[in-house]
């Protein structure tokens, strides 16, 4: 396992694989942002906010050619005797794995992840790939996102939309639903908190969302609906070059009767068509989930993602997920619970699911 810092090429006319270090994190980015195959997830932001929301360990590599990155793996650890021991590129991340421009690099990387998971001792290695890259691999054919073009004309976007779901945004629209940009979590996780305890879920940290909030700063933004000065629903984002990511979101009691989640995505549709950007992700969702069907009815295509697995001292992969039985009765112990309690006990639970 290579430990030198991102910045040292012993032999510059071949691979080095090295451990991003602190001061390495502006090169790594200047990658990220032009390499194709490189998301949001791979910043190395992500590196601080999973260690100090989580407390996870984490091992961000580089791959560097005549001294220059092309190639970056960033990876973290999930130990927990609930939900098991995985080395993941990226828990709390719909998208990861290798971003390469170099076939070589690619090869090495993914070699440095097997390396390390063999060295853990993990139950199991993930790659959250958009297009399947090692056919060799497990793969899952459960998680589907959701992209599409944004018409730089506003109205074009909204005649876009399919007739019902477009009813439901006018509805907003008459109920005067108002939108403000926040500058902290306070209302957005007001709104978010009484959402996931409504299906059952486990909440994430306040801390959580702060920290993303610093760490990425204005390519974290979050946008609050309200109705005469009372929060609706709530929806945190992320900006990564050309495209718009709602990736937490939520709405009180009220929401529904409002049409408040569906005024919200439109607005944030409609801003960001304001401010140039030209896609829209709506993240992803399990299939024969009510996500997977509110996106499609927004004239989203499922696009299937390539989640690849390797077991190592695992004889099968975990099914942490909603869709798993063995949670149905959780799930409804979780709806029935205080959501002061929900919110306190969430955090310890949700950190180990990734």
């Amino acid at each position: 396992m290579h430990n030198s810092a991102c910045h040292a090429s012993p032999n510059p006319t071949s691979i080095t694989v090295n451990l991003m270090q602190s001061g390495d994190e502006a090169r790594w980015d200047a990658f990220v942002s032009t390499c194709p195959d490189a998301t949001f997830f791979h910043r190395a932001g992500w590196k601080s906010v999973i260690e100090g929301a989580f407390g996870h360990k984490t091992w961000f590599y580089c791959a560097e050619l005549n001294g220059e990155i092309v190639g970056v793996l960033p990876l973290a650890q999930i130990k927990s005797r609930l939900f098991g021991h995985s080395l993941c590129a990226l828990p709390f991340c719909v998208y990861g794995g290798v971003a390469s421009t170099h076939t070589e690099a690619r090869t090495a990387l993914t070699r440095q992840a097997q390396q390390l998971a063999t060295a853990l001792r993990v139950g199991h290695l993930e790659f959250r790939n958009q297009t399947p890259q090692n056919p060799d691999w497990i793969s899952k054919n459960l998680y589907f996102t959701f992209r599409k073009p944004i018409d730089p004309v506003e109205e074009n976007n909204m005649l876009a939309i399919p007739r019902k779901q477009r009813a439901m945004v006018r509805k907003g629209i008459k109920e005067q639903l108002q939108s403000e940009i926040d500058q902290d979590v306070e209302r957005f996780f007001h709104a978010y908190s009484n959402s996931v305890h409504s299906l059952g879920t486990p909440v994430f940290s306040k801390k959580y969302f702060r920290i993303l909030k610093e760490v990425f700063g204005s390519d974290c933004e979050i946008l609050t609906i309200t109705q005469n000065g009372e929060v609706i629903s709530s929806v945190l984002s992320f900006y990564f070059r050309d495209a718009v990511l709602p990736y937490y979101g939520g709405g009180t009691t009220r929401s529904r009767a409002v049409a408040g989640n569906d005024f919200m995505y439109w607005e944030l549709m409609r801003r960001s068509c304001a401010r140039g950007v030209r896609l829209f992700d709506f993240g992803r969702s399990k299939i024969g989930t009510g996500a997977y069907d509110f996106k499609k009815n927004w004239g989203f295509e499922a696009q299937a993602l390539h989640y690849e697995y390797q077991l190592y001292t695992s004889a099968e992969l975990p099914e942490n997920n909603p869709l798993n039985p063995r949670f149905r009765l959780f799930i409804n112990i979780w709806r029935r619970m205080p959501i002061s309690l929900a919110n306190f006990v969430g955090p310890f639970l949700v950190k180990n699911l990734g």
